[in-house]
């Protein structure tokens, strides 16, 4: 199997992508990140990014979440030339990143997690104040959509498993409005149970339009979930393949450059 006909680039559906990146470039002086990444995710869909550790998978994430610009390339949100100056500005137009670390604090509760910087308030001047039972309502009802039955809006967030955590921060960011999630390597620290529960997860925000990049190194994971799979080598995509086009073995050797090890096998006589 060579890369050309494994992969194309052509469109997979008739829906326009949410997000499009074409030919981006990220430079640190000398040290070029990222060598001209093109990507897109459509509504509905999970677009796998599959890559080893320095593939240029935290390069390509902070691009597409507003923390880095682009040396050169485009990014085209929703049909528009878009330039993001922050992070806010991403996530404000509807892109949001659940990183590995969450960003929660565990000994407060899920509801003042789920939305820390954003509770509802209710009453005007001094009487403004926290409304915990329309924050408490919210909490238990989205995360009873994404599968997850809490013992109260007030359980710390400490007592909740890895796999649960993870439902909180994406359960999170749909609700305020993601259009594009993009997941940082959501189940590289998980158990069996807890990778398939965030597994149906992804399951659930899809079937809600919401567009997911699943940024992994783990080809069984992003198989039992993609509908596209692109892999990331040394900051440049190899191409796009769709879901039944390319095996999990096929992706797993063009993630650690198993054509190259091929071709020197053979070169050698295969002695390796």
């Amino acid at each position: 199997m060579t890369i050309d006909t494994a992969f194309h680039h052509g469109d997979v559906t008739a829906d326009a992508p949410i997000i499009e990146m074409q030919n981006i470039e990220k430079h640190f002086g000398n040290i070029i990140a990222l060598a001209g990444v093109s990507f897109d995710v459509r509504p509905g869909e999970c677009h796998c990014l599959l890559g080893d550790n320095g593939a240029g998978k935290s390069t390509f994430i902070k691009t597409m979440s507003g923390v880095h610009k682009p040396t050169r390339g485009t990014i085209t949100f929703e049909g528009r030339p878009l330039s993001f100056d922050s992070p806010r500005d991403a996530m404000e137009a509807g892109i949001a990143t659940v990183f590995q670390d969450l960003a929660m604090i565990p000994l407060m509760s899920v509801t003042r997690n789920f939305f820390m910087g954003r509770e509802p308030v209710k009453g005007r001047g001094l009487t403004r104040r926290f409304d915990a039972a329309r924050a408490s309502e919210v909490t238990m009802t989205e995360m009873r959509r994404m599968g997850i039955n809490l013992r109260g809006p007030d359980q710390a967030v400490g007592t909740l498993s890895g796999g649960e955590r993870q439902t909180v921060a994406i359960a999170r960011a749909v609700y305020f409005g993601a259009k594009v999630l993009i997941l940082d390597e959501p189940t590289s620290a998980l158990g069996v149970r807890q990778t398939s529960n965030v597994l149906a997860t992804i399951d659930r925000v899809r079937a809600q339009g919401v567009g997911v990049v699943f940024i992994s190194h783990n080809v069984r994971h992003a198989m039992a979930v993609g509908d596209r799979f692109t892999v990331l080598n040394r900051g440049k995509t190899l191409g796009t393949a769709e879901r039944g086009q390319i095996t999990a073995n096929e992706l797993q050797d063009l993630m650690a450059g198993g054509q190259e090890m091929a071709r020197l096998e053979g070169s050698l006589g295969g002695t390796i």
